[in-house]
């Protein structure tokens, strides 16, 4: 249940994976989409993705109703207006995985139709993201997996027999290597409609590595979902959530990004393994356990009564367990107060 994209294992008993979706948040400038690359890079992403589509490959340039957006961050566009407006130029990207490649980080996109797929193959695209509203294009999904690579696959909107039919897809297409993530196709998504128990069933129902793609304004969600198993996280990143882009208003900023990947590694670090005991960081602390302490001095062949004996702070007698155990016994040799009770120098045996 894990594969590598670049060398970098994902999947059970691997850090997670974090992506930075770069989207339309270039905002239509090439130095922009560079310095989010950076940016990236920088706040200690795996991978950088990007979309790979033109109005004209996404939908159809109509001014019938259907192609309105009528509500949500991009009200008032036609759907074409939108896509003019958010797509990465094809011009661009061999330039973006140049880019990326001189950074060291991995870059991978989500292609929208089968020419999409065949020019990012030709620049050696380690992977491919699929989309959630692409997760019932099957054709689509069969055309990448053809390809021999990694896929993920997003699974915003699509139903239980939905995801399976994508799965189904994708392996009889011959992807060897499928992750899905769990998906929120709100912008931004309220916490609350992610149900991350999600995860845990989506964990046991199909054998791949899950994740989360996380449209929420904050890492909170993200975090979380580190905790129930997820093995990738997507988050949108912006130079700047004003800068008026069709996805800044819902994307992380640098300092943000770069807690998001602090913090979700140091929350699986903290899963760690089944252990119980003591931890390295408590050994020192120890000694500041309790433990019985002798409360006055008691003669040799002395009985030790309530009186005499004490459990206290630091951890250097015996065990509060053996209290009982030694009430009514006798002590073998002179014992001072405010000293540590030593099994060994009473007389544990009455007969």
């Amino acid at each position: 249940m894990s594969f590598a994209i670049n060398d970098r294992n994902i999947g059970h008993g691997n850090a997670p994976y974090v992506i930075a979706e770069l989207s339309a948040n270039h905002n239509g400038n090439l130095q922009n989409a560079l310095s989010i690359i950076d940016i990236a890079k920088d706040a200690g992403a795996d991978a950088v993705k990007i979309q790979t589509y033109r109005p004209d490959t996404i939908t159809l340039k109509s001014d019938a109703p259907e192609f309105q957006i009528g509500d949500g961050p991009w009200k008032g566009r036609s759907l074409y207006e939108l896509y003019d407006w958010a797509h990465t130029p094809w011009e661009w990207h061999e330039k973006l995985f140049a880019h990326a490649t001189d950074r060291g980080i991995s870059i991978f996109s989500s292609p929208f139709d089968f020419t999409a797929v065949d020019l990012l193959q030709d620049l050696g695209a380690p992977a491919f993201k699929i989309a959630s509203f692409e997760a019932i294009d099957l054709p689509l999904i069969r055309y990448v997996a053809s390809k021999g690579k990694p896929m993920i696959i997003s699974t915003g909107m699509a139903n239980l027999q939905e995801i399976q039919e994508a799965v189904t897809a994708a392996k009889d297409g011959g992807c060897e290597d499928l992750a899905l993530l769990l998906c929120v196709s709100g912008y931004p998504a309220p916490p609350s409609d992610y149900n991350l128990a999600t995860l845990t069933d989506m964990i046991s129902r199909f054998d791949v590595p899950i994740g989360l793609s996380d449209h929420t304004l904050d890492n909170t969600t993200a975090i979380a979902s580190v905790a129930l198993g997820a093995s990738i996280i997507e988050k949108h990143i912006t130079l700047d959530r004003t800068g008026g882009g069709p996805d800044d208003s819902f994307s992380l900023e640098p300092t943000e990004f770069a807690a998001l990947c602090r913090d979700a590694k140091t929350a699986w670090t903290a899963l760690g393994r089944v252990a119980y005991g003591g931890k390295s960081s408590e050994r020192g602390n120890v000694q500041f356990r309790r433990s019985l302490y002798f409360v006055k001095s008691l003669s040799a062949g002395e009985t030790i009564t309530p009186d005499a004996v004490r459990s206290v702070r630091p951890g250097y007698g015996a065990a509060p367990k053996h209290l009982d155990a030694i009430l009514g016994k006798k002590v073998r040799e002179a014992v001072d107060a405010n000293t540590p009770v030593k099994l060994d120098a009473i007389e544990m045996n009455t007969d």
